[in-house]
């Protein structure tokens, strides 16, 4: 290997352990490597932009300002409310509900935002019935990252996969879509067995819940009438933009464009809750990402892999899926896939039929954020909720429910693969 290739791996990596061991902001990591890659020329500020995906990054931006209109109708509160009281205070039946509508919610909306709306009104409802809420946020972490592999938007790596492979959001409820219908069965039935017989309440904790009115969650009467259509809209666009001819980028900006004109709320405030250090996470490793294909790292890493497999399409989309999991388990899955998407693109230019790698390294990304509980953000951030609520959720015993589980659903994806392609 050449010195700049070699100079092009050492940031990257340092840039990856950064992550990894969370000495440094993840933000702050990726950006200093793709400020030393331009200070060292490896690459310059032309082909630097050249590698940032755009479209991901309107995916991102447009549907976190949509979200952050819409929850201030109290939508989501009104959602929680009224499904325990359907569930009719019942603790099991509850979980199941709540497992649902994170599953529901996070193939539309960031998971991070799915858990931050369900999670508090969960700890809520579960004081009201005093039973623990440990439960039912652990099975609402899986459910999120669950939920979220399902379609284009559910997931970031969705997100970057579906526009670097060209692939639309029916590509992915036909395929993760399927697959994860079956994994949401077994999940649940796991819950059963795990938590579901020890959930009892005093009839007198349950009357409590049904008493509870969903009406006063409601905060904006008019505001929530305009996000329901609004979303059933962006759902129908969402599902019908290949044949439109329209970037799933173009409707999520849309739509958050009509929702700060229609929605009479604050835009400063709105343009605030955005996690802008998340869009420029994605930037720098973007670029971090692009030093390895500029340099031809990931040429390299493509051929290697060719030279492990024999050229094989079933092995090699089996490992894709077995180490996407594995590594997504307890690493930062943005940075895996990142790195792992020109290397399949490389692979399909020298004739490989990469079809079925797509699907291995998504449902292998997104779901291995279930093996622990730094797999993924919204692990990370219910645990966080729960703990400052006074109910601690740690490494290990996430660990001890979550990886065992996360294996289950990786074998029901290997089932899919194996049949379906």
């Amino acid at each position: 290997m050449s010195t700049i290739q070699i100079a092009t791996i050492v940031i990257f990596l340092i840039v990856i352990v950064s992550i990894m061991t969370e000495k440094v902001h993840r933000t702050v990591a990726a950006l200093t490597g793709a400020v030393v890659l331009l200070l060292t020329g490896i690459l310059s500020v032309d082909s630097a932009i050249g590698y940032i995906d755009f479209n991901t990054l309107g995916v991102l931006i447009g549907m976190m300002l949509f979200v952050a209109v819409v929850k201030n109708s109290g939508i989501f509160e009104y959602i929680a409310i009224k499904s325990a009281k359907i569930a009719k205070g019942d603790p099991w039946r509850i979980m199941v509900l709540f497992v649902l509508i994170t599953a529901v919610l996070s193939g539309f909306l960031d998971n991070v935002t799915t858990v931050l709306l369900i999670g508090p009104m969960t700890i809520a409802i579960t004081q009201i019935l005093e039973i623990n809420p440990i439960p039912f946020l652990m099975t609402q972490m899986m459910a999120s990252n669950i939920g979220g592999t399902a379609t284009l938007i559910g997931d970031p790596p969705n997100i970057m996969i579906g526009s670097e492979a060209g692939l639309s959001f029916m590509d992915f409820v036909c395929n993760t879509g399927v697959a994860v219908i079956f994994i949401m069965i077994a999940m649940i039935l796991c819950f059963r067995f795990l938590y579901g017989r020890n959930l009892k309440v005093d009839a007198e904790k349950t009357a409590l819940v049904m008493e509870l009115d969903e009406r006063k969650a409601i905060k904006d009467p008019a505001l929530i009438k305009k996000s329901v259509v609004m979303v059933i809209l962006v759902a129908v666009c969402f599902v019908l933009h290949s044949m439109l001819g329209v970037e799933s980028s173009v409707i999520a900006l849309s739509a958050a464009v009509i929702m700060l004109l229609i929605g009479k709320q604050d835009p400063e405030d709105i343009i605030a809750n955005v996690e802008w250090t998340t869009i420029l996470f994605f930037i720098g490793l973007f670029i971090v990402v692009g030093g390895l294909q500029e340099t031809g790292i990931i040429q390299m890493l493509a051929e290697a892999l060719i030279a492990v497999t024999h050229g094989d399409t079933l092995v090699t989309m089996l490992l894709l899926l077995w180490l996407s999991a594995i590594f997504s388990a307890f690493l930062d899955n943005i940075p895996f896939v990142a790195t792992l998407i020109p290397m399949i693109l490389t692979m399909q230019q020298s004739g490989v039929d990469v079809t079925s790698f797509w699907w291995a390294i998504s449902l292998g990304a997104c779901l291995g954020g279930n093996g622990s509980l730094i797999g993924a953000s919204a692990n990370v951030v219910l645990s966080g909720i729960s703990n400052k609520n006074g109910y601690p959720i740690t490494f290990m015993s996430y660990l001890k429910v979550g990886f065992p589980l996360m294996i289950i659903s990786i074998i029901i994806s290997t089932a899919f693969l194996l049949i379906r392609y």
